[in-house]
């Protein structure tokens, strides 16, 4: 499964979205599974996948799906 997939794959699970869905309009709130609670439990998914520790700042600034892959970066995880 490449990075891509698993990015896609937690957003999948934790907002109950079909992978159509994940693009650019994709941000925080836009479906009520992406509260604060999900949010938490988004970045907990995403950092068990790829195995990392996120930054306090970065967990705020995760506003959205491209956002994520850009925060992903910084800790070596390609997307």
């Amino acid at each position: 499964m490449t990075n891509k997939e698993k990015y896609d794959k937690v957003f999948m699970d934790c907002f109950s979205v079909p992978q159509d869905a994940l693009n650019d309009q994709f941000v925080y709130q836009c479906v009520p599974a992406w509260d604060s609670v999900g949010h938490m439990g988004m970045i907990a998914a995403l950092e068990e996948t790829f195995d990392i520790m996120m930054e306090t700042e970065d967990i705020i600034e995760f506003g959205s799906y491209p956002i994520g892959i850009e925060k992903l970066k910084k800790y070596a995880v390609e997307v």
